[in-house]
């Protein structure tokens, strides 16, 4: 006798085909970096960023993603548009998400048209107004995916944007040397010998990230090993074809005293390619 039909599950999405299901709620929005949005913008150093950005990060993003022009990035966790100038001058179309209100109204103040700010969740990107699938020839997380969470579901968006063939770059705290309260720098007196010290490192943890004077909330950075990010991109078809560790801008300071900012980096960069 043939068995009576079960009842089955909500349909799940592939990860090949990165659309959430057509179920999937819509779950209220979340502040985000709303609360801290002005002490973010002075703490960043207003339109060109704050020195990581100019010396490092931003160098790093741009020297990665090769942008051509007339091709379409997508900024996800864009803050204030630090970003826009550089892909505006390499002639390449620009569009910028971000959940806080806000700072995206700093953005469009500093950075006017031909540069595009929507508001959006990067955890639910594709539920933004003025996104469509498979547009964009690239995506960057300029010091932003260490701030989303779940990694999943923002990977999943950024492979629903993407082209085939486009390449999404991530520069972020180096997971495996610059995890908040959990390392930092030690000394060792009897061999003279400045050390990073790791006290946590594989364990995906939600850290409260220490208050600064004016600031009014508390943010929360993610940390997870450079595994998740590596499986994660390969769940959704982004194949990792670059890798670059990055040292601080103060190990080049002749008058800095830790010569260990010279080999323990303080970014990751990462560039991945959907297949």
């Amino acid at each position: 006798m043939s068995q009576p039909p079960r009842n089955r599950p909500p349909r799940k999405p592939h990860r090949d085909d990165p659309r959430p299901a057509s179920d999937a709620p819509r779950r209220p929005a979340r502040a985000g970096w709303e609360p801290l949005a002005d002490w973010y913008d002075g703490w960043m150093g207003g339109k060109d960023g704050s020195k990581h950005h100019v010396r490092l990060a931003m160098p790093h993003a741009a020297s990665l993603l090769e942008l051509q022009a007339g091709e379409h990035l997508i900024d996800i966790g864009c803050g204030q548009g630090v970003f826009a100038p550089t892909a505006l001058a390499a002639e390449a179309r620009y569009t910028g998400v971000d959940i806080s209100p806000s700072l995206l109204e700093l953005a469009r103040q500093r950075h006017p048209k031909p540069a595009l700010f929507l508001h959006g969740d990067a955890c639910r990107l594709e539920f933004t107004d003025g996104l469509k699938p498979h547009s964009y020839d690239a995506a960057l997380f300029l010091l932003s995916i260490q701030d989303i969470d779940p990694l999943d579901s923002a990977v999943r968006g950024a492979s629903w944007a993407l082209k085939k063939g486009g390449r999404v770059v991530f520069v972020m705290t180096h997971p495996a040397f610059r995890i908040p309260r959990q390392s930092g720098w030690g000394r060792d007196e009897g061999r003279k010998l400045t050390y990073r010290r790791i006290d946590r490192y594989l364990t995906p943890l939600s850290i409260p990230m220490k208050p600064y004077p004016g600031q009014s909330g508390v943010s929360i950075s993610f940390h997870r090993p450079i595994s998740a990010y590596v499986n994660t991109l390969g769940e959704y078809g982004l194949l990792i074809e670059a890798m670059r560790e990055i040292t601080s801008f103060k190990a080049d300071d002749p008058e800095h005293d830790n010569p260990a900012e010279k080999d323990i980096p303080l970014f990751l960069a990462l560039r991945a390619r959907k297949v």
